[in-house]
């Protein structure tokens, strides 16, 4: 039996997917959960081999828990559930780096066959997001962007940085707001996070 945890943001006029799971031979679902802040204690307590999470689990957001989860409970693969057409929301699932990547509107048969697969240590990317996931896995950073969080990343105030390379500090706001939109971050600091975790800030 593969151990599954479910934490899924609670979506009108459709059934929980944690309720056709438990149905499917071979998996049985051992939480079930609507909201993140919980996620991580009841992984380490039931051992789950699978964790299926929506990216806009509240209240911090999935990818925040994932990566909490990824580290607290390393055996655990995840599967990122996401819309279909939220870039800003792939990008954030991206970061942490989980084996599934699943649009909310897959037929369930392709949500069990991903919990399958990922629990056997195999990735597994929905049709759907195939190809905007490998535009985003691509450095989408220009030079400039990548410089300028390099920077912020050692704790450098905004004019720190405007002074360092000589422009002003709305052109580095500017930068910072594009760089945002572009990886899909909330705010410098998840920016900073998500260009170090994926490796985009090396080449400066």
């Amino acid at each position: 039996m593969i151990r599954t945890l479910v934490a899924e943001h609670v979506h009108l006029l459709r059934i929980g997917l944690a309720a056709y799971l438990t149905q499917e031979p071979g998996i049985e679902v051992v939480a079930e959960l609507e909201e993140g802040d919980r996620l991580v204690s009841t992984a380490a307590e039931v051992a789950p081999e699978v964790a299926v999470i929506d990216v806009d689990l509240p209240p911090e957001g999935g990818a925040t828990v994932a990566g909490m989860l990824t580290r607290t409970v390393p055996a655990c693969a995840t599967v990122m559930l996401l819309g279909r057409d939220d870039p800003g929301a792939l990008g954030r699932a991206m970061s942490v780096r989980p084996l599934g990547l699943i649009t909310r509107e897959a037929p369930v048969e392709l949500l069990t066959w991903c919990v399958r697969r990922v629990a056997s240590g195999r990735r597994v990317v929905d049709p759907d997001l195939a190809s905007i996931a490998r535009a985003i896995d691509e450095n989408p950073l220009t030079h400039r962007e990548r410089q300028i969080l390099r920077i912020a990343s050692a704790g450098a105030s905004t004019a720190e940085i405007a002074a360092e390379l000589s422009v002003s500090a709305k052109t580095v706001r500017n930068h910072l707001s594009r760089a945002f939109v572009r990886i899909g971050a909330r705010n410098r600091m998840d920016a900073i996070r998500i260009a170090t975790e994926r490796e985009w800030l090396g080449d400066t």
